[in-house]
């Protein structure tokens, strides 16, 4: 591709949502925008964009683009700092993504970080689906299970995702409290839709119970817990937040297969970078009381 300034204003525009935002953000006229674009899929011979009266929204060929040109504005902006001398600053875009069940602890983390650094600006990304770090999709990713194995990422063990069985006290005073959960009857459970899905506890809990007492099912973490949180059922927590909530009733000791390894993931072009390894050692630091069984 030998025309950077259409792709670079391409990614604006996926950036920003709108041809507005992103000729603000570039400087530039609308119209200049617009022809960019034009122009940039004229020579590719695809739509980036579907456009609508909100904005543009990039096509499935416009995502895979504007990965690369994540990775590549990113790497510019390192490589102009370190030229200028400003290597030593921690400023400028930091993603950082994990599960969304670990959004109660990385959310008073970022803030705090940014708090000491406030020439960043933050994009937390949470979900299922793997952010593709060799892409520029994220600076740090926080990932569960077994450690992940691409080549050109660096890998630390970071702390493990411990997690209980919990009710509130207004479910264990209508339904009581089962003295085991194998076999038990009575009882409503909360538990993911998914029957494959990989989590240890559910799949855990999957085996004691029958279907048909798993009442409330969802495929989404933040739903299950609001329905733990509201009495639909017995269901599973994080156990440093359950245990600070004072409506909730620990079911049964949480049991070491339950939990699952957590790793901190960065790729090796960005490892090492100013930004990267300050948040790095902010995190390690303050999630040193994370490991709760």
């Amino acid at each position: 591709m030998d025309n950077w300034d259409e792709i670079k204003t391409a990614y604006q525009v996926a950036r920003m949502g709108t041809v507005s935002g992103a000729a603000e953000m570039l400087g530039v006229h609308h119209a200049t925008v617009i022809r960019h674009i034009d122009a940039l899929e004229n020579r590719l011979g695809v739509k980036l964009f579907q456009r609508h009266a909100r904005g543009y929204t990039p096509t499935e060929a416009g995502d895979d683009l504007f990965r690369v040109a994540q990775a590549t504005d990113d790497q510019f902006s390192q490589l102009v700092g370190r030229i200028k001398g400003r290597g030593t600053e921690v400023s400028g875009e930091l993603v950082v993504t994990s599960l969304v069940a670990m959004a109660p602890r990385m959310a008073p983390v970022l803030t705090a970080f940014q708090q000491a650094h406030p020439d960043v600006i933050v994009r937390y990304l949470t979900g299922d689906r793997l952010f593709r770090l060799e892409y520029g999709e994220a600076h740090v990713a926080i990932r569960a299970g077994t450690a992940p194995d691409q080549p050109d990422n660096v890998v630390q063990p970071f702390v493990r995702q411990s997690m209980g069985l919990y009710a509130t006290k207004t479910y264990v005073a209508a339904h009581g409290h089962p003295q085991q959960i194998e076999g038990c009857s009575g009882h409503r459970f909360v538990s993911h839709d998914a029957e494959d899905n990989r989590a240890p506890f559910h799949k855990w809990l999957r085996a004691q119970v029958r279907a048909e007492d798993i009442t409330f099912r969802s495929t989404d973490v933040r739903a299950l817990e609001q329905a733990v949180l509201a009495g639909a059922g017995i269901g599973f927590l994080p156990v440093m937040e359950a245990r600070a909530n004072p409506d909730l009733i620990e079911i049964m000791t949480p049991r070491e297969d339950w939990s699952s390894p957590l790793w901190l993931v960065t790729h090796v072009d960005l490892h090492r970078t100013n930004k990267v390894q300050a948040f790095l050692t902010f995190l390690k630091d303050t999630s040193k009381d994370w490991q709760v069984l």
